[in-house]
């Protein structure tokens, strides 16, 4: 298999996590590393990136500490495949190996051509297109959002993409990751997904239940984008090409 470098985004704190991460990975023979996760809860700032008031107006509602921290682990991981010069297999603690996951990313890393980002879980099942199928795995392009940051590979070029647009975070970063008119790269995904996500309680707990903009908030919420969009010379939400 080509040399790859797996990092698994956990919180140092999460010790019952860390230790099913250490089972699961006995699962494959690969070398792997923790990456130890930006904990929102203990961010004693608002960091840089982030622009409450722009993020209120153009989302319509404000990301958590939670979220906050999962965005920035991701771009650390994303650092640390631009400096490895490796594609890099990212995944969450929460993650969980199919039995066919050894067999398809040799697949994927040794048939499977022409390819930069790569999902390997998904949350929710959406349409696809198939683009290529070797040994009964195939490489699709989904048309919709599966939602998820719990398993990709990416390539060094696609991770310094990645990192060039999140000068601003202002949207969770799995839907950043499918906001492809904002970042230009070619998000592909495995079919059958070889990776699913276990049981356990999110560590993102301080995400209420939000519900979708409706009525005159989202009204508002267009306006702004609109707005944004005309005088913005990096805007947030780019009309689709």
């Amino acid at each position: 298999m080509p040399t790859i470098q797996i990092l698994v985004i956990s919180l140092q704190r999460s010790v019952d996590r860390r230790n099913k991460v250490e089972q699961e990975m006995q699962k494959i023979s690969i070398p792997w590393a923790f990456l130890d996760a930006v904990d929102g809860s203990s961010l004693t700032s608002i960091p840089s990136e982030y622009k409450p008031s722009k993020v209120k107006r153009l989302q319509g509602y404000s990301l958590t500490a939670s979220e906050i921290g999962c965005y920035l682990s991701h771009k650390e991981a994303w650092k640390r495949c631009v400096s490895s010069g490796l594609p890099t297999l990212i995944l969450e603690d929460d993650f969980l190996f199919k039995s066919n996951f050894v067999e398809t990313l040799e697949i994927l890393l040794n048939k499977i051509p022409k390819w930069d980002f790569v999902r390997l879980q998904g949350l929710y099942e959406v349409p696809f297109t198939k683009i290529y199928e070797v040994s009964g795995i195939s490489l699709v392009k989904n048309h919709g959002d599966p939602c998820g940051t719990a398993a990709y590979i990416l390539k060094p070029n696609v991770a310094k993409i990645l990192i060039e647009h999140s000068v601003d975070i202002y949207e969770p970063v799995d839907h950043f990751l499918e906001h492809c008119h904002k970042h230009h790269a070619e998000l592909l995904a495995i079919r059958p997904y070889p990776v699913d996500v276990t049981p356990l309680q999110t560590t993102i707990g301080d995400r209420p239940g939000r519900l979708p903009i409706h009525g005159f908030a989202k009204l508002k919420r267009s306006i702004f984008r609109a707005i944004d969009r005309w005088f913005s010379k990096n805007a947030w939400f780019p009309k689709k090409r």
